[in-house]
Formats: structure tokens, C-alpha cells, sequence
């Protein structure tokens, strides 16, 4: 592994200023004019360089599963929030695996009743790795295999873990036992992706899944009942990591970006529980580009425009300005690259035009702190949506973890933000509606406090984040760090 969590952590120092589009191109290659808020590398520092910190303090897997109930409040939890948050993890089951993203799936809920929280719950995603011992050596992933170690979500009443690769995984919202893998009634043939979108107009969901080999991108659309499945394979060169895409009202936006899948070493990584393989590499020579096609289209509309070589590992948000495609991601100079190689973590606007024959690419920087595991509000995904809340990076040199809450106003450029004390440290910070308009509700996360080694469940105002929690919830266990959550309505 050379690089921190999500390949993404900047190391490093951070400054504060103000929020706005600051350097913009047309072209290929981004302005080079300097951002107000520094963009460290995310190099592996010396101090954990050549360890598996993804095995260690706040990472470290945890043994047992276990219920909590009757949880104290700290502060007044919002009875609007009647439901179940829950976030997924890799937390291998044999307490090793060879990369942070590579262990066996373990879900943390906590049960929310109008002001009370009933129980916190951890358990293990029931997936067939899980049953032959864990980890990836009963063989390759792929559909009914997979870790399901990435995601949550809640689709037409039922509610599903995902993997970066397989068949999801359905869970049940009254306790998180694993009721098993899910194909539609054999409809869904082949992957599916950690990130699907749902339209919330058409209440439709899109999603995709890569494949090792041909076809290597297939794309999947599922009635808002569930009950239908339409896929498309699309082609594309090669196997790669195509970790999320985007959605508009009108558009699918693809990113083929050049972490490519090595088969030699996928071999390596199923051979054994204890191999130290991990089957992708950063090959920048393969080019990069965005891929839109017609979200009621087919396959043999999609158009390419190359952009210069980098990674996302999550978009933020996409919409449609007329005949222009305006996505903003969380954007690497690489992953997986050797060891040693820098690479900045910045947020980008990019745009698409798609009037001509050919697509144009314009690449903007965004004046905002380094962070990843963005969330939005969901009821305006397709739409111009003005906030979004993220994950901030950790400033601490040697530390791979996230700092705290960081909200973007994409009116007005300004940035809030809101860190716990001393050394705690927090996830993704998911957003849940309690009003209608947008960004009217909360945003929570696990908060993890290594001096005690426990964690607590914290809830913030979404719109005024720097205020601090409304109320956390303290929990007798430790939640490892993980990665997506989602929240099931009661």
C-alpha cells in the first residue's frame, strides 16, 4: 500500500481561508496557480511507511459482535431521526488481509426511536468468504463472491450491503443479520458497485459494476419497486478500478482512470489467506477519460473526452447548465502508484460540454480543504445542489485518519468545519433530512477517542456544523474506522 486511506489522506498541514473557484483551464492541465488551503501529499509518511496501519489503533479490527441497548444521550437526539444509521467496514475476520479495502465486511448500526437510541449493534456481512474463513482465498470475486465490506444502502424497502465488487448483499434493518445475496430473481448478471445513484424524480436506481474480464463495464438500471433490472455491458480496453460515477437528470458519467486490474497478482491474492498481493496498479500510460452517455440510452452513445491522468475515488455531486455536464469530484494525482509517489488530494470542478460533435473538458480547482467521503443531500442528486458535507483530512504528520465535519457551500464558496477534541477522530459524515428544504437536518458519524479507545455516535446541525454536536451518544465498544453508511427509514 503506498498511499493512505481511500489513497487519499493528505499529510500534512492545512491553512484557513476563504471558499471560492480559484484556478481554471480549458483544456488538458489544470492552473498551477496556488490554492489558499494547501494540498499535501499523500505519500506514506517515513513513521508508517511499510506498516499495515489499516491493522492498527483506530483501524484494528474488532473480534467480537456484540448489542448494546438502552445507549445514554449526551445532549438532545432530534426526534425526527427515527430510523437506523448504519456503516459498513472491512474488518477481516482472521485479523490480517493485505490492504485497508480487503477485508470481510462488518456492519455498526444504531437504532433511533424519536429521541432515543434503543441499541448499537456490529455484525459481520454472512458472505461466503466469511464462511470458508475469511478473507479472499476461497477465490476470485465476483457476483455471489464478494466482501461487501464498502457500503449501505436502502432501496424499495429493503436494505443492502455492497462490495466494491459482486452481488449485493441484503440485510435485515431489525437486527443487520445477513439474509443473503441478491440477483433480482437472476435479472442482475455479473457486478455491482459500492456507489449506485438513486434519481430521486424517477425514484430509479443506476447503478454499474467492473468486471476482470470482458465484458469490463456493465450498467445497471432497477425499477424504483425493485422488481425490474435493465443492463447494458459497455466497452471499454482493459479491466479497471472504476470505483464510482455520477448521475444528471439526463446523463451517465463514466470514469475510466488508469488504476488497472493485474491479473497476476489478483492470482497471488487468492492463493492464499496470508498473501500480500494487491491485484491493481497506477498505470498513467493508458491515458484517462469521462465517458457520457444518455441515462435512457444505450451503450453505443456513450461518448469519451480524454482528461489528464488522476484518480477519484468519489464524486461529489453532477448536474446538468444546458448542453454542460458539471461534476465536482475529490481528485488524486494517482493510487496505487509505487511507494514514495506524491499525490495531492484537491476538489475539482469538472465540466463537459456536450454540444459538437466532440465533448469538451474544462478542469477548475476548488478553494476548499482536502477531504473525501463526500455526502449530499440525496433528495436533490440530478439538481444544482448547493451543500455538501465531507470528511477533512487529518493535519497530523504520520497519521492516516480523517479529522471531523467539513460543510461546503457551493453559493457562496464558504467553508465550515468542526473537528473533535484533542485527538478524536471521525468517518464519513452522513447527511439525514428532517425538513424540506435542502440541507435542512443533520449530519452524523462515528468519532473514535484513542486515549479511551472507545467510540460515540455524534450528531451535528447540518447547516451550522461548526456549532458542534446536538448530541452524541457514547458507546462501550470501539468502531473501527470504515467506509459508507446510509440511513433506513423507519
Amino acid at each position: 500500500m503506498s498511499q493512505g486511506a481511500l489513497g487519499a489522506l493528505a499529510l500534512g498541514g492545512i491553512s484557513a481561508s476563504g471558499g471560492a473557484i480559484l484556478a481554471a483551464c480549458g483544456s488538458e492541465q489544470p492552473s498551477a496557480l496556488k490554492q489558499h488551503w494547501s494540498s499535501p501529499s499523500t505519500t506514506e509518511p517515513p513513521e508508517i511507511a511499510g506498516r499495515r496501519w489499516w491493522l492498527e489503533g483506530g483501524f484494528k479490527p474488532v473480534r467480537n459482535e456484540v448489542t448494546v441497548t438502552d445507549l445514554p444521550i449526551k445532549g438532545a437526539l432530534p426526534p425526527e431521526l427515527t430510523g437506523l444509521y448504519v456503516r459498513n467496514s472491512s474488518n477481516p475476520l482472521r485479523g490480517i488481509s493485505p490492504h485497508w479495502f480487503l477485508g470481510d465486511g462488518m456492519v455498526h448500526g444504531i437504532a433511533l426511536d424519536q429521541g432515543k437510541a434503543t441499541w448499537y449493534r456490529n455484525r459481520y456481512v454472512q458472505t461466503a468468504y466469511l464462511a470458508a474463513g475469511g478473507g479472499l482465498g476461497a477465490g476470485v470475486p465476483g457476483g455471489a463472491s464478494t466482501l461487501s465490506n464498502v457500503s449501505v444502502i436502502e432501496h424499495a424497502g429493503r436494505t443492502f450491503s455492497l462490495g466494491e465488487v459482486g452481488l449485493p448483499m441484503e440485510l435485515s434493518a431489525s437486527d443487520l443479520s445477513t439474509l443473503g445475496p441478491v440477483d433480482f430473481g437472476g435479472q442482475l448478471k455479473g457486478n455491482f458497485t459500492a456507489h449506485p445513484k438513486i434519481d430521486p424524480a424517477t425514484g430509479i436506481l443506476h447503478a454499474f459494476g467492473y468486471n476482470f474480464t470482458e465484458p469490463y463495464l456493465s450498467y445497471h438500471r432497477i425499477s424504483a419497486d425493485g422488481a425490474t433490472v435493465q443492463s447494458q455491458d459497455i466497452a471499454l480496453p482493459r479491466a479497471t478500478m472504476m470505483h464510482d460515477f455520477a448521475i444528471t437528470d439526463q446523463d451517465l458519467v463514466f470514469m475510466d482512470l488508469p488504476v488497472v486490474f493485474e491479473m497476476d497478482e489478483a492470482i497471488k491474492m487468492v492463493s492464499s489467506p496470508d498473501s500480500t498481493a494487491v491485484p491493481y496498479a497506477w498505470k498513467p500510460q493508458v491515458g484517462a477519460r469521462i465517458g457520457i452517455m444518455p441515462i435512457n440510452g444505450s451503450a453505443e452513445q456513450i461518448r469519451w473526452v480524454s482528461i489528464p491522468p488522476c484518480y477519484v475515488y468519489h464524486t461529489v455531486h453532477a448536474h446538468r447548465e444546458g448542453s454542460k455536464v458539471v461534476l465536482d469530484v475529490c481528485r488524486l494525482d494517482s493510487s496505487f502508484a509505487p511507494q514514495g509517489t506524491p499525490s495531492a488530494l484537491t476538489r475539482h470542478r469538472w465540466t463537459i460540454d456536450t454540444a459538437g460533435k466532440h465533448l469538451r473538458f474544462h478542469d477548475e480547482i476548488l478553494d476548499a480543504p482536502p477531504a473525501d467521503l463526500p455526502t449530499v443531500d440525496h433528495r436533490f442528486v440530478t439538481r444544482a445542489a448547493r451543500h455538501s458535507w465531507l470528511a477533512e483530512v487529518s493535519s497530523r504528520p504520520g497519521e492516516v485518519a480523517f479529522a471531523g465535519c467539513q460543510h461546503f457551500d457551493a453559493k457562496t464558496g464558504a467553508v465550515q468545519r468542526w473537528s473533535p477534541p484533542g485527538s478524536q477522530r471521525s468517518g464519513e459524515w452522513l447527511f439525514v433530512p428532517t425538513a424540506a428544504g435542502e440541507g435542512e437536518g443533520y449530519v452524523m458519524s462515528y468519532v473514535y477517542d484513542p486515549r479511551r479507545q472507545l467510540s460515540s455516535f455524534v450528531v451535528l446541525d447540518a447547516l451550522a456544523v461548526s456549532k458542534g454536536p446536538v448530541a452524541e451518544i457514547p458507546l462501550p465498544v470501539r468502531v473501527p474506522y470504515g467506509f459508507h453508511g446510509c440511513f433506513v427509514t423507519a
